[in-house]
């Protein structure tokens, strides 16, 4: 795990972007960042829907060339029906941790047109940020509408983007 940049200490750094789209459906719950959100509408997925954490664990995952959420955790697959998404980011990060890396930072955004998302932003830092095992300081969530334009802004999915920066101690 090579990269061009290298940090004091002899650590590589790895950048992974990742990214997830669910439609709304009622009588589901809204899951976003690890905590729940007051909705009337929540995420359809096969597991809790959480487009965040999936975001995030593809960042991780893709940081590290392993594939994505996808790959580890097939849709196909009954186990994950419904299961809490905290359990694939601490499977990208025991990935991380095995090979040497930990979290710098996580950078992600999230479309979604109501409820609004200001009130939880926090605790969805906090939460992440225990899961990944790094700094609530090293946790950013920002929440944005899509002014009504597309699915999203129409208020029939919700989506989510993510960058994640990973230090790699070096084997050198």
């Amino acid at each position: 795990m090579r990269s061009n940049r290298r940090a004091e200490g002899g650590a590589d750094f790895r950048i992974g972007e990742g990214s997830d789209l669910h439609r709304l459906e009622s009588g589901r719950r809204l899951v976003i960042g690890c905590i729940e959100v007051p909705s009337d509408v929540g995420s359809f997925g096969h597991s809790d829907g959480d487009v965040v954490a999936h975001a995030v664990c593809d960042a991780v995952l893709g940081a590290l060339a392993l594939g994505d959420i996808g790959t580890h955790f097939p849709p196909t697959d009954e186990r994950w029906r419904g299961a809490d998404s905290r359990v694939f980011l601490a499977h990208a990060m025991r990935l991380a941790r095995e090979r040497g890396a930990r979290i710098v930072n996580v950078d992600v955004t999230v479309e979604l047109e109501r409820p609004k998302l200001a009130p939880y932003l926090g605790d969805m830092c906090r939460e992440l940020a225990r899961v990944l095992g790094c700094a609530a300081a090293a946790v950013s969530v920002k929440a944005k509408t899509a002014e009504g334009l597309g699915a999203v802004g129409e208020g029939k999915a919700i989506a989510a983007r993510a960058v994640v920066l990973l230090a790699v101690r070096s084997s050198t």
